[in-house]
């Protein structure tokens, strides 16, 4: 069995009910210390894996029990230890958490063809929801802590990654298709005091002609928010403490309910909203977004500059590396030799499913190139940045599908060893702390096929 790190059932069985499911007979069918384990929760997550895409053959109510188990394992310590957690920890984590299922949730209906969102599904709104699954993410992070103190210090020599290549059967070597790493030169034009002074004006006429009553807050917000998360919900965002930058969240906690802010200003621009509801640390407002745009005589100016920087490049006068510094004005890429970093993985190896995925246009400008050689410059949006730059490109690595190995693939090979030496740690902690915890689990899991020891042997 392989140990994850510690599950919260609120974020993982999300989507476990279903609008023709048959309403089950509960009971407990586990207890780790105080914690319980339902019979409802190892439906769920029955429920969860098949509508992930797992074989219904492949799922094992012994192995999610067992999982259940060991999660509640690491609490129960957490809980001895006195792991403190703080309200913002918590309030973080859940923040992230539902900003992930929305997205899960974006394609989503019920039997009848209409939307499920978040509020729709439990019946509650998210100030409620955040509220009723409080202990529990905290509980995760308890979790979590514990687990990181068994691995943290664990790490792997050039000899033990060597070791574990050596005990994988040559027939059972990982296949690895072709990979690529790019790299670019980007250059984000200007944006003047001038700009700047043109949406500060758009977006206080905008407010003027709100708080006049001459438009409703949820229209303006639908037709001239440059906010895409949040525009076509009337501007609405929900969030906590330490979830939003500053200047956003000192303006939330500074309005009262039904108030109009002034117009402050972001990394992302220029902005206004009016508080809807706040609750401790938790807050619902209506917000706008007007970005600067840079005029056409910025766009000219970056343009001409590159246009050299692609000159010298053709005619060998600078290097790639020299070019990075003297040009690109990119932070992300600027002080790493250009090189674009694969959001998926954190390294700069990209699949061609995951250019796709991340970056379509990438692998349209690259598909045809040699290595080192370098695309025309080319107007593109920065997703990261969130505004428009120019960019050339060039692929500074193109492997062809091969059989895994050290040479070209150590790092795959290092993060296999240093994952078996952590289940490993985590085996034996979990071995040793059995045998010291009150567990219990019901009669009807008693036949399970378990890793571990969890129901003592008969004397």
């Amino acid at each position: 069995m392989k140990y994850s790190i510690f599950l919260s059932l609120l974020f993982t069985l999300v989507f476990t009910q279903t609008f023709a499911q048959p309403k089950i007979i509960d009971k407990v069918v586990a207890q780790v210390g105080d914690n319980i384990v339902l019979y409802s929760e190892i439906e769920g997550q029955k429920q969860s894996m098949k509508q992930n895409g797992v074989v219904t053959e492949e799922i094992n109510d012994c192995q999610i029990l067992e999982q259940m188990l060991y999660n509640f394992l690491l609490v129960n310590q957490a809980e001895l230890d006195s792991i403190q957690i703080s309200d913002e920890q918590v309030d973080a984590e859940m923040e992230n958490r539902l900003r992930m299922i929305e997205g899960q949730m974006k394609n989503v209906k019920d039997d009848k063809g209409n939307p499920i969102t978040i509020e729709s599904f439990y019946g509650k709104t998210k100030l409620q929801i955040k509220e009723e699954f409080r202990t529990t993410i905290k509980k995760r992070l308890q979790g979590q802590e514990v687990e990181r103190g068994i691995t943290s210090a664990i790490d792997v020599s050039p000899l033990d990654v060597e070791n574990f290549y050596n005990t994988i059967p040559k027939d059972s070597l990982p296949y690895i298709n072709s990979q690529l790493s790019f790299q670019q030169i980007a250059i984000f034009p200007k944006i003047t005091k001038a700009d700047k002074e043109i949406a500060f004006k758009q977006i206080t006429d905008l407010r003027k002609q709100i708080v006049s009553g001459k438009t409703n807050f949820c229209s303006a917000a639908s037709f001239y928010s440059e906010d895409p998360g949040s525009a076509k919900t009337c501007g609405r965002i929900e969030a906590t403490r330490g979830a939003m930058v500053r200047p956003f969240e000192a303006t939330a906690y500074s309005l009262k309910v039904g108030e109009i802010s002034e117009v402050f200003e972001t990394e992302f621009g220029y902005h206004f909203m009016q508080l809807v509801e706040r609750k401790g640390d938790d807050y619902i407002v209506n917000h706008i977004l007007i970005i600067p745009k840079f005029s056409l005589d910025s766009l000219d100016a970056s343009s001409k500059r590159m246009d050299k920087c692609y000159k010298e490049l053709k005619e060998n006068k600078l290097t790639w590396e020299d070019a990075v510094k003297i040009y690109s004005n990119d932070v992300n890429t600027k002080e790493n030799k250009g090189f674009i970093t694969n959001p998926i993985t954190g390294e700069i190896k990209w699949s061609v499913e995951q250019v796709n995925q991340v970056d379509p246009m990438m692998f349209q400008l690259t598909d045809g190139l040699e290595l080192n050689e370098i695309t025309s410059p080319i107007l593109y949006y920065d997703f990261n940045e969130r505004k428009e730059a120019i960019r050339i490109v060039r692929v500074a690595e193109r492997t062809k599908p091969h059989v895994g190995n050290l040479t070209d693939d150590y790092n795959l090979f290092r993060m296999m060893a240093l994952e078996e030496k952590r289940q490993k740690a985590i085996a034996a902690w979990t071995k040793s702390k059995i045998s010291t915890a009150y567990i219990r689990i019901d009669d009807s899991f008693k036949d399970c096929d378990f890793e571990n020891q969890w129901i003592p042997k008969a004397p």
